[in-house]
């Protein structure tokens, strides 16, 4: 089981070992490529794995009108460090002081006196310290000093396209979830609890499931093919999902509406997994309600056929 710090109240056991460091957003190809090298550290080295991120994420800190940017929550974060085989992870809360704190104080205070590790992983363009002023270089730098060891592989490039989390971002944002799927090596989900809506699926004979986006990024509104899965239960639900203002109904607010199909139950309140397979069309917004129902009939058979592709 992962174990989970706040702060940097580490054990003894678990200094001395490999440290992951980064934001780690989405946790992407290049992310993956990391922790697989980590793994090979080590299996040879016989040390535990941990992964030291920031929570906000500091560009969310620092622009307060970007309020919706992740591409993975917390809670999917801890999951996929645990499946890429991190033992511990230290979560430092990104505030004010901490922002304040120089390179080289994140170097020996943080670093070196909290964590002394034998061996840190970083990206190429991995900065940190106030005003992002440390690198790679600076880390590398202190190697001798303090007696770690800089691990950082080539960057990971997707024909000429750098993996990144921007990169996902962009792709998600375009419509082009294909392409983001591929870099992020499994379908890009939304994990949220089901809150009650105006049921207005229902009333057109198309229950939905009403999900906040909370800060999540919001990729190109329309209609997606989809598989979900209540947390907790095992089973998989094939469906359809809209994001969206909903502008046949005049709504205000970006909200995911999803339903699944051959589904019978009560999920509100429920925390739901909704993994994205394809997108299907843009917004748009109708006439009338008839004209609608025929569009979402056509979405259901379109949503079919490509899951089943899955």
């Amino acid at each position: 089981m992962l174990k989970e710090y706040k702060n940097f109240n580490i054990s003894r056991t678990d200094k001395n070992n490999i440290i992951l460091i980064g934001n780690f957003d989405g946790l992407h190809a290049g992310h993956q490529k990391l922790f697989k090298l980590a793994k090979i550290y080590s299996k040879k080295f016989k040390l535990k794995i941990g992964v030291l991120t920031f929570d906000p994420l500091p560009v969310m800190f620092f622009n307060k009108k970007l309020s919706n940017y992740r591409i993975i929550n917390n809670y999917q974060k801890k999951i996929l460090f645990y499946k890429a085989g991190a033992d511990f992870i230290i979560t430092q809360k990104f505030d004010k002081k901490f922002s304040k704190i120089s390179s080289s104080q994140f170097i020996e205070k943080i670093i070196v006196k909290k964590i002394n590790p034998k061996f840190i992983f970083v990206s190429n363009n991995f900065r940190f310290g106030f005003k992002r002023i440390g690198n790679v270089e600076q880390l590398k730098q202190k190697e001798n000093v303090f007696s770690y060891k800089i691990i950082k592989p080539l960057l990971l490039k997707k024909g000429k396209k750098i993996v990144s989390s921007t990169l996902v971002r962009k792709y998600l944002q375009i419509g082009k979830l294909k392409e983001a799927n591929k870099l992020l090596k499994r379908n890009w989900a939304i994990n949220g609890v089901v809150e009650k809506g105006r049921q207005v699926g229902k009333k057109l004979g198309f229950p939905t499931c009403n999900i906040d986006l909370k800060d999540y990024i919001i990729p190109k509104l329309g209609v997606y093919s989809i598989k979900a899965k209540i947390v907790n239960q095992k089973k998989t639900y094939k469906g359809i999902a809209n994001i969206g203002y909903r502008p046949t109904f005049g709504g205000k607010k970006i909200l995911l509406e999803v339903n699944l199909f051959n589904f019978n139950g009560n999920l509100y309140n429920k925390s739901l997994n909704v993994s994205f397979y394809s997108f299907i069309r843009g917004e748009k917004k109708f006439k009338n309600h008839k004209i609608l129902i025929q569009q979402i009939k056509k979405d259901l058979k379109q949503a079919k056929f490509d899951l089943n592709k899955s």
